[in-house]
């Protein structure tokens, strides 16, 4: 099974589109691995914006794999583990993430579908 670690600007996207990631990435025969910095990273924005508060919601609501990037910067974290972990599909909007790395990405295709490239 492949595993697909979710970066904030992927969920929150997701939320604003009304894609249901929890649904889709399984259903394509991956886990999904969230950070702690970037649950951390919605929590702190979860004071300030509406869709924030919905993926807090809904990650307290469904499983998931967990795991520590060992650094307070998120992107470098993530960036340092695909490095690591190239069999891992990656899931951010992040233009220096995408760059940065080899690995697939998981993508965000027209309004709700999600892409593998």
């Amino acid at each position: 099974m492949k595993h697909a670690i979710l970066d904030t600007s992927f969920i929150l996207s997701c939320i604003r589109k009304k894609i249901d990631f929890f649904e889709q990435i399984p259903s394509r025969g991956m886990k999904i691995i969230i950070p702690r910095q970037v649950i951390e990273e919605i929590k702190g924005l979860s004071k300030s914006e509406p869709e924030a508060k919905i993926a807090l919601s809904l990650l307290k609501k469904n499983s998931f794999m967990r795991i520590d990037l060992e650094t307070k910067n998120v992107d470098n974290g993530i960036i340092r583990f695909a490095r690591q972990n190239p069999e891992y599909i990656i899931a951010t909007l992040d233009k220096e993430i995408k760059d940065k790395t080899e690995n697939q990405k998981l993508i965000i295709r027209g309004e709700r579908e999600l892409e593998i490239i």
